[in-house]
């Protein structure tokens, strides 16, 4: 029989409070039960549980943010969803901040400064615990929004070039770093005329562009016209006629370096079909190593990158900044890993 309470709000709502005099547990107790917190223990959390669909207790989360000025949502922008990097970033980060007891509300800013800001704003009307932002390059007015907010805040995927006094938390790895590693491979493989074949152009595409030059410059090989850039979406599409124009480039050119790797597994559809021999005639090479690089013919020479360990340590190092605790380091560089298969 369902029990007669004692006290209810004047509209007749049932209140945190009653979920806990029915579950015999305190009101914080529940607060956090209900947020999903590993700390609370399995047994109190199925009383809480159990009294919630008893009473039919529905959580009020403007209630909660304006009690505490802080709501137990964590904002995330991500440059896309089509794109599995940062799907992959995604679900580990959501995994890590929901055993946190945090939820998610995402944005996508399709790589536009504008959206970026828009959604900044409206992630801050509702009081968000943390942010998790993608990336390092933002415009003067998302900047100050981050500053004036005073919420924790992580970036994912760039490290900044230098640290000091305002290094920003961040968790990621070197783009340059990686771009000049991969070319350096190739070069020890005897390619000399390297083409750097770029898509979407955002901050990240960038650095490895600047990774390949410096790699290039360090053997006096460096030639600008070798540079393709094109601010379209990546895509195997574009990767197909990308490598048709770069075949028909005089001098020749020996090799490719694609600055994702849809965009290599369209060239190597492109080379088969054309059948241009890989690596023989032309090296192929990506980056992210992702889904079906290690199934293309040949198999494609890439970079991986840790996006999902990205995701996991972000969301932990801003949950441990919400709730205080110190940080020895504001930067982790998690690396990457030159993954060399039958394209080069």
């Amino acid at each position: 029989m369902r029990p007669t309470l004692q006290r209810q709000r004047s509209t007749g709502r049932v209140t945190l409070s009653d979920v806990a005099r029915i579950a015999g547990v305190s009101p914080i107790t529940v607060s956090r039960a209900l947020r999903g917190e590993r700390s609370v223990d399995p047994a109190l959390v199925e009383r809480v549980n159990l009294a919630s669909a008893q009473l039919g207790y529905v959580p009020d989360p403007a209630a909660r943010a304006l009690a505490s000025h802080r709501s137990n949502h964590v904002g995330i922008l991500i440059p896309l969803l089509s794109n599995a990097l940062f799907v992959d970033l995604l679900e580990a980060a959501q995994r890590t901040l929901r055993a946190g007891g945090f939820q998610t509300l995402i944005g996508v800013t399709h790589y536009d400064d504008a959206q970026e800001q828009q959604l900044l704003q409206e992630q801050l009307l509702h009081r968000p615990a943390g942010l998790l932002i993608t990336g390092l390059d933002h415009n003067a007015a998302t900047r100050a929004l981050m500053a004036q907010s005073q919420v924790p805040c992580v970036h994912m995927m760039d490290l900044p070039s230098r640290t000091d006094a305002n290094t920003p938390y961040c968790v990621g790895f070197r783009q340059t770093d990686a771009g000049a590693a991969l070319t350096r491979l190739l070069l020890a493989g005897g390619r000399r005329r390297i083409a750097f074949a770029g898509a979407q152009l955002d901050p990240r595409v960038m650095q490895r562009l600047y990774g390949w030059r410096l790699a290039l410059q360090e053997h006096g090989l460096y030639d600008p016209g070798l540079e393709w850039l094109n601010p379209a979406a990546s895509s195997l599409a574009l990767g197909g006629a990308m490598f048709e124009q770069i075949l028909r480039q005089d001098p020749p050119v020996d090799a490719i370096f694609f600055c994702n790797d849809d965009l290599a597994q369209g060239a190597l559809l492109a080379a088969l079909r054309l059948g241009i021999p890989v690596p023989q005639r032309m090296a192929i090479a990506g980056f992210n190593d992702l889904t079906g690089s290690d199934q293309m013919l040949p198999t494609l020479t890439t970079v991986r990158t840790p996006r999902a360990k990205i995701g996991e340590a972000a969301a932990t190092m801003l949950v441990s900044l919400i709730r205080g605790e110190a940080q020895t380091l504001p930067l982790v560089d998690l690396g990457f890993e030159i993954v060399q298969r039958d394209s080069t």
